[in-house]
């Protein structure tokens, strides 16, 4: 089901609320927003069910959630049924365990930070802790990605993060349909999109940060007037 005729599309907002600085920022601006918005914790999200009236899902950053598996399940339900999604920093680690365990067959794919003797650790610690710093982001010609900057090849963006992608396994993921669509200057992935979905974005940075009133990034515009496009066709 999704918005009713009428009234403005909706974003479920997935995470636990004010565990992260990110939080305050996003509630700074999200009324300026095109679409309504609503914090949906992670404990409340049990199934596809729990997020029915929602145009798009929007898995916040604060790493690790309360309930993992609902996360999981929000990201998965926003895969498979065409609804536009955008991660950001957990929400980006948490589409890449996904697709990992339901698409690459890697069932036992984790966060160290829910489980450090993970079998198989999807996520890790960064080599080099990224709280709080601005880096360089190369982009992937072509992408959806690079289509929000205008097609341009390098951009800066801020980072609030310890955890991201093992490297060991950008090949098994790429070679199962991922693209990643953003890298940092020493090839380490910090974006990524589903091609063929109409809007399936993760980025480890955090466009959150250098968001406010008057001034919202180009990635959650994008994001915004995507799903105002997807509930415009699916009433």
């Amino acid at each position: 089901m999704t918005t009713a005729t009428g009234s403005r599309p909706r974003i479920a907002l997935i995470g636990d609320h004010g565990k992260s600085p990110a939080h305050a920022r996003l509630d700074s601006f999200r009324g300026e927003l095109d679409v309504d918005t609503e914090w949906v914790p992670s404990e409340n999200v049990t199934g596809p069910e729990s997020l029915e009236g929602f145009d798009g899902i929007w898995v916040v950053p604060g790493s690790p959630y309360e309930n993992k598996d609902g996360v999981l399940s929000a990201v998965r339900h926003a895969r498979e049924n065409g609804i536009p999604y955008l991660g950001t920093c957990g929400g980006f680690q948490h589409a890449l365990i996904e697709y990992a365990r339901t698409v690459v067959g890697l069932t036992d794919a984790d966060d160290v930070q829910y489980d450090p003797e993970a079998p198989t650790p999807l996520i890790v610690p960064l080599s080099c802790c990224l709280a709080g710093e601005q880096s360089p982001l190369l982009l992937t010609a072509g992408s959806r990605l690079a289509a929000v900057y205008d097609d341009a090849e390098l951009t800066t963006e801020t980072y609030h993060c310890k955890y991201g992608l093992n490297s060991e396994f950008v090949d098994r993921l790429t070679d199962a349909g991922v693209l990643f669509s953003g890298w940092d200057t020493e090839g380490a992935p910090r974006a990524a999109e589903v091609p063929g979905h109409p809007f399936f974005i993760g980025t480890l940075f955090q466009p959150e940060l250098v968001s406010g009133p008057g001034n919202i990034h180009p990635l959650i515009k994008a994001f915004a007037a995507e799903v105002a496009a997807h509930a415009a066709v699916t009433v």
